[in-house]
């Protein structure tokens, strides 16, 4: 479990970061990206270890990184153009 925990916090890491580098207009500050991509892929690893118990690691890693792109997600702006269309 020691493992899990911190290979979904390397995970939570470099995912957000990825995330800043590539939509870093539409996100808010640094610190809460890091933070939410960090405790989100923890908490995901939680969740995914409960759920298929010990001995997956693999796939506790691939539910941290779901869930953690699922909150990430959650953090995005839109873009600033919206395209509003005329009602006819």
């Amino acid at each position: 479990m020691l493992w899990e925990a911190l290979g979904s916090v390397v995970l939570g890491l470099v995912l957000s970061w990825a995330a800043l580098q590539r939509l870093a207009d539409r996100l808010p500050p640094r610190r809460p990206v890091l933070v939410t991509g960090t405790l989100g892929a923890l908490f995901g690893a939680l969740v995914t270890h409960g759920a298929v118990g010990p001995g997956h690691t693999l796939g506790t890693l691939l539910g941290a990184l779901v869930v953690d792109a699922v909150l990430l997600s959650l953090l995005l702006r839109p873009t600033r153009r919206l395209r509003r269309t005329a009602a006819t």
